[in-house]
């Protein structure tokens, strides 16, 4: 039975050590980090299946943090309960977000539910030697091409850049501004103005693949790859 492992960053000790306390009886296995900075050079050395991240650390504070984290689901722990402030984390990354005081088994249920998404449903984000696997979806980083079934598409370099941010968050929807960003390093010529066009271009191109309409706009906020 594989173990699933949840970093734990908190810098208050006494809440840290009741989630790991709860985590470690369920079965899981816990790292701990008491500051953005530190959370970040354990991220740098552990792959954590799941992150729980509080906000109010000492350094960087989680908002700082969560950006950095890449392909691990991050459930955000805050005082917080301001409607605008959840949907900002959840566009900057977040899976989920939950307010403090919390109810434990609402916690470890919002944990399953992240888990499953992650392994389930063909979804499992398998990560190799330079590629990535989504269901029946392959992109190789090395090559830069992109198979559904095995059959090699031909798409553009933006529409490449486009589809590996996707497929690093399966399920997850992407902000408009947050592709644009993430994206720049491979390819910048893409703009807010293009980007409408080459998500266009994309999902026609997979579309015609298998027939499956595997991008989802999600109006006024962003994108997502869609589950199978």
């Amino acid at each position: 039975m594989n173990i699933h492992t949840i970093a734990v960053i908190e810098d208050d000790i006494s809440i840290g050590n009741l989630l790991a306390e709860l985590l470690t009886k369920e079965g899981y296995h816990v790292l701990r980090a008491y500051s953005g900075t530190e959370a970040l050079m354990l991220l740098e050395s552990k792959k954590p299946d799941l992150v729980l991240l509080d906000l109010m650390l000492p350094g960087l504070s989680g908002e700082d943090v969560l950006p950095k984290i890449k392909n691990t689901p991050v459930i955000v722990l805050s005082a917080k309960a301001d409607e605008e402030h959840k949907a900002d984390l959840l566009l900057d990354g977040a899976a989920d977000y939950i307010t403090k005081p919390f109810h434990t088994r609402e916690l470890l249920a919002r944990i399953t539910v992240q888990l499953r998404r992650r392994s389930s449903d063909g979804l499992e984000n398998t990560l190799t030697a330079g590629s990535l696997t989504v269901g029946n979806l392959t992109l190789d980083f090395t090559s830069h091409v992109v198979c559904v079934n095995d059959i090699p598409l031909h798409l553009t370099r933006t529409e490449f850049a486009i589809l590996k941010l996707l497929m690093q968050n399966p399920g997850q929807v992407i902000a408009k501004s947050v592709l644009l960003d993430r994206i720049s390093e491979d390819t910048p010529d893409c703009t807010e103005s293009s980007l409408k066009v080459h998500i266009s271009n994309l999902r026609q191109k997979l579309r015609e693949a298998d027939g499956k309409d595997r991008i989802e706009a999600v109006w006024g906020i962003g994108f997502r790859l869609a589950a199978e």
